[in-house]
């Protein structure tokens, strides 16, 4: 007899996987973070199960809960020994091993290692959990799981693939090339998983094109859910000072997606009108292409690189700019861009992939420029810069868009709807048939 699915006003246990879950790896740590919080505030109880460097969670009154579940890998990146060897005795078994090979052989293993291990930890767990929810982990671990008992949702902030493609772009050796080319492989494995998945969360309509053409997902799988800012957190404070001529982004140093180096160009054509400076948050790069251009355009004293900063550090740094930044050449969603616009502080954004649907219309709500452009970059940060009154504008339009469509408790919202659609549909109605079923 197949059970009935939970009603709407009951709560969900959620298994949510996360392979790198540490916010400061990008978007894919904040999103985990964000969203267990607040799934837990909907009253769901929520076990985040994560890779190395594990994720950051925060504590929640109730009425739900957010657990972490560490489960380990042989952590190769770290950032104190990147690349590392492990000793043979770290070595548990043949994921271990495939995941020491794919390294030493220029890939990058953990998507499938870390769902191998997903599969193994849910395969011990039968019954404790209503749906399993991915985030853009895409191995192939993760196929089958209804037969285990578990409905899946998986989350695609954006194809990799595009990734893959900007970096090929760039390289300017083929033996570069080359290497890009065998680190981005497990792409190959992602295009095959997202093609058999029924229930597929992204946070854009860009980013629901780019799924549905380079990984094959069917367009009627694919439901869209923005994410956004804590508005709790990001917002307007008059406690903090502005600083004159201050810019801020948040970016990857030497990724060219981020198009970091196209606002350093920007920052010096702006300096030679007016006085400004820049501050990225990141970890600063003796060399690369960023490296380069900031000393052969003589920007050193001018451009500062912090990382490491506190949620609070981050905000007031957002509060204290004249302007913020999102130079990318392509976004899935852009979060910068929505905490920035939070927080009141008016934005100069590209029109690179879903970065229009968050920023808004180009002189409404930010002003908008074409991705890769430094000279267009260049005059829209000056004429911000050079006029107050836009400033405000900007700002106070900015921070009611963000209010009236990208807040996490929405997101979280519209997520349960896709997960207890999942339950009740497809392979989730297909799992509830299955050993091991049970709901809260």
């Amino acid at each position: 007899m197949t059970a009935l699915p939970p009603t709407p006003d009951q709560p969900l246990r959620v298994a949510l996987l996360s392979y790198r879950g540490d916010p400061f790896c990008g978007g894919q740590g904040v999103y985990v973070r964000h969203l267990s919080r607040e799934l837990a505030r909907l009253g769901h109880h929520v076990d985040v199960i994560g890779g190395q460097p594990y994720p950051v969670l925060d504590e929640v009154p109730g009425p739900g809960s957010v657990r972490l579940v560490e489960l380990p890998s042989l952590d190769l990146y770290r950032a104190d020994d990147p690349f590392r060897t492990p000793k043979a005795a770290e070595l548990r078994g043949p994921v271990d091993a495939l995941e020491v090979a794919t390294m030493w052989t220029g890939g990058f293993p953990e998507p499938l290692t870390f769902s191998l291990r997903a599969r193994q930890y849910l395969a011990r767990h039968r019954g404790r959990y209503d749906v399993v929810h991915d985030n853009q982990t895409l191995g192939y671990g993760l196929l089958g799981l209804a037969r285990h008992g578990f409905p899946l949702v998986t989350t695609v902030h954006h194809p990799v693939t595009e990734d893959r493609r900007l970096e090929l772009e760039a390289a300017a050796t083929r033996g570069r090339r080359l290497s890009l080319r065998r680190w981005y492989a497990f792409t190959r494995m992602q295009r095959r998983v997202a093609a058999r998945l029924d229930h597929v969360i992204t946070v854009s309509g860009s980013s629901k094109s780019g799924i549905a053409e380079q990984l094959g997902t069917a367009p009627g799988n694919i439901e869209v859910v923005p994410i956004g800012a804590d508005t709790r957190l990001w917002s307007p404070s008059d406690r903090v000072a502005v600083v004159p001529g201050r810019i801020v982004t948040t970016s990857s140093a030497d990724v060219p997606l981020k198009g970091l180096l196209y606002l350093v160009e920007a920052l010096a054509k702006v300096r030679t009108e007016r006085e400004a400076h820049l501050v990225v948050v990141c970890k600063k790069q003796g060399e690369g292409p960023i490296a380069d251009a900031v000393r052969r355009l003589g920007l050193e004293p001018h451009i500062e690189f912090r990382t490491g900063l506190t949620d609070q550090e981050l905000v007031d740094l957002y509060r204290s700019a004249e302007v913020a930044c999102v130079p990318s050449l392509y976004e899935g969603f852009s979060l910068p861009a929505a905490e920035a616009m939070a927080t009141g502080t008016p934005l100069v954004a590209s029109t690179g992939g879903a970065i229009p649907e968050v920023a808004g219309p180009d002189g409404a709500t930010c002003l908008a420029v074409p991705p890769g452009d430094a000279d267009a970059l260049a005059g829209a940060l000056g004429r911000l810069l050079d006029d107050p009154g836009l400033r405000a504008r900007l700002a106070a339009a900015g921070r009611q868009r963000v209010l009236e469509n990208f807040t996490w408790e929405r997101a979280a919202e519209r997520t349960a709807g896709v997960y207890r659609a999942a339950i009740a549909t497809g392979a989730g109605a297909r799992a509830r048939s299955g050993p091991g079923w049970r709901y809260l």
